[in-house]
């Protein structure tokens, strides 16, 4: 391991560091009540958080006109659960790029834009020197420091305390590869910030957690946690992880051991998050709506842009949908209320998982209704959280929009009535 090419003294996963990569050492974050750490809070100018954060008191239909010339129309298809979009595709790239995630479409896009000049720096993470699960803010200059930041990390990342120095480095245009709670301040603070140009390459959430909590999951899987190399949940039900030395391993969700992880292990902001598709980035690219290929979701002309970047690069197919997720939305829902009320959670018996493991790719809800699922479980999710833990953020924290994707979950939701 090797330091970044700068007067910086931090350190990444890669041994060999390409030019163009710079990290500064940053400050402490501040503390705060519902922070994902997106890094706002350690920059010089950290009271901007009562102002900018997705948490407090959220106005998706004003910073979709600003972003997108529109807010979503929920009468156009899938627009109430995924936000603006122009169009959306399964998409791969031709040419999958060595320790990509998938294909790699979302660093390729970056690459490009450094190629042609149309940006001075991407903003993304890579892998700290002692993890490769620890995400490290990080500021790309040169195409190929892109390649260090392929593939997945699982942490909050601060990577808005980068804003500053990116800006008084001379940074002026801007992309940033920016996860939903770190698109919604950044977009907040856009106009202010004073970026000529700012491009936000967006991928979907799907809970997240802290590093170290993320490891006592992986050590059901490997004694040492940097052994896994992957891990994907995939939208066929399966999770899949690598393994140093190649192994492979295929688990379907319905066997994993998540009745053993702690109680906290999902902290409650991503409890209760809003915004699992990232409603306010440019461009989103995810497997949460792909079957067996990457969900892309162009949301305005400047997505569209980022997408012809790749030209011939990429393969783009119509999405696809099948299966019914009203069963397994409620299924979901039944069992949160009851963990959150401090009830026992009903659970499959055992002899019936492997038959409802080799079920559900054939039978769930596939593609896109996989991820309005993902939608509506998080829609529930977050009201029946809020309402036992933090009752008084309801009417300020959860937009009309969420309302309306767990109106038919309601009874689940709070079988009372209250």
């Amino acid at each position: 391991m090797i330091r970044s090419m700068t007067e910086s003294p931090v350190q990444f996963w890669s041994s060999e560091v390409p030019a163009g990569c710079w990290s500064p050492v940053l400050k402490e974050p501040a503390a705060r009540a519902l922070c994902t750490d997106c890094g706002l809070s350690r920059s010089e100018r950290a009271k901007r958080c009562g102002q900018a954060c997705q948490f407090i008191r959220p106005d998706y239909p004003r910073l979709e006109q600003q972003v997108h010339g529109r807010a979503r129309l929920p009468y156009r298809p899938d627009e109430l659960h995924f936000g603006p979009y122009q169009s959306m595709y399964q998409a791969s790239l031709r040419s999958p790029l060595p320790g990509a995630q998938w294909t790699g479409i979302t660093t390729r896009i970056a690459e490009r834009l450094l190629e042609a000049g149309e940006v001075d720096a991407v903003l993304t993470v890579t892998s700290s020197a002692e993890d490769r699960w620890q995400p490290v803010p990080v500021l790309i200059t040169e195409p190929a420091g892109l390649q260090i930041c392929r593939g997945m990390r699982i942490g909050f990342a601060p990577l808005l305390a980068l804003l500053e120095p990116a800006l008084a480095r001379g940074y002026k245009r801007l992309a940033v590869i920016a996860m939903p709670c770190q698109a919604y301040p950044l977009r907040v603070l856009e106009q202010e910030l004073g970026f000529e140009r700012l491009d936000v390459i967006g991928t979907p959430c799907a809970d997240n957690t802290d590093t170290p909590r993320f490891h006592e999951f992986l050590t059901f899987f490997a004694d040492d946690p940097n052994d896994v190399t992957y891990l994907e949940f995939r939208p066929d039900h399966y999770v899949e992880l690598r393994f140093e030395g190649g192994r492979k391993q295929e688990i379907p969700f319905l066997q994993l051991p998540l009745a053993k992880l702690s109680p906290d292990f999902f902290p409650l902001t991503c409890r209760t998050c809003v915004d699992y598709t990232n409603v306010l980035a440019d461009v989103v690219i995810g497997s949460m709506g792909g079957r067996g290929e990457q969900w892309l979701i162009v949301r305005n002309e400047r997505g569209r842009h980022l997408l012809n970047l790749l030209g011939d690069e990429l393969l783009l197919r119509p999405t696809g949908s099948a299966g019914k997720r009203t069963s397994a939305v409620t299924g979901y829902l039944r069992n949160t209320e009851r963990a959150a009320s401090g009830l026992p959670v009903r659970r499959m018996p055992n002899w019936l998982r492997p038959i409802m493991s080799r079920l559900m790719p054939y039978m769930g809800p596939r593609g896109l209704e996989f991820a309005r699922a993902r939608v509506e479980m998080k829609a529930g999710e977050t009201l029946i959280h809020l309402r036992q833990m933090a009752p008084e953020r309801l009417d300020t924290m959860v937009p009309e929009h969420v309302r309306e994707l767990a109106k038919p979950y309601a009874s689940v939701i709070d079988p009372d009535g209250s």
